[in-house]
């Protein structure tokens, strides 16, 4: 897993854009206005956070030493993944989905009907 199969995956959802709002090298992407992925490009490993469920995120820091409490994020509800390739690609994908469905379930309602219209 890389950069650009993160930056093709998080993009080909709905209503998904990219940025650059605190700095050039913290890549975010949203679902309308809200974040559910951000990562370094430049940093070594690679990572990736994700929003999850606090008591997932709980059981998967214990069962992926490649995932750790989000960092510079809220550790409750946030994970930083490593992309160290300890993890199966498929499951990495499903985290990428489950944020992305966090999030996107706490957008206003017009936002919601906005990205269905997509």
């Amino acid at each position: 897993m890389d950069l650009q199969n993160i930056k093709e995956y998080c993009l080909s959802k709905k209503g998904v854009t990219e940025c650059f709002p605190f700095d050039d090298e913290t890549l975010v992407f949203k679902v309308g206005t809200k974040m559910f992925a951000l990562t370094n490009i430049n940093k070594e490993p690679l990572y990736i956070n994700l929003k999850c469920d606090p008591i997932m995120a709980e059981d998967l820091r214990r069962d992926y030493e490649a995932i750790k409490p989000g960092y510079h994020m809220n550790k409750r509800h946030w994970n930083s993944v490593y992309l160290d390739e300890t993890i199966p690609d498929e499951n990495i994908y499903l985290l990428i989905d489950i944020s992305y469905d966090l999030v996107y379930k706490g957008l206003k309602k017009c936002e919601k009907e906005e990205i269905s219209k997509e």
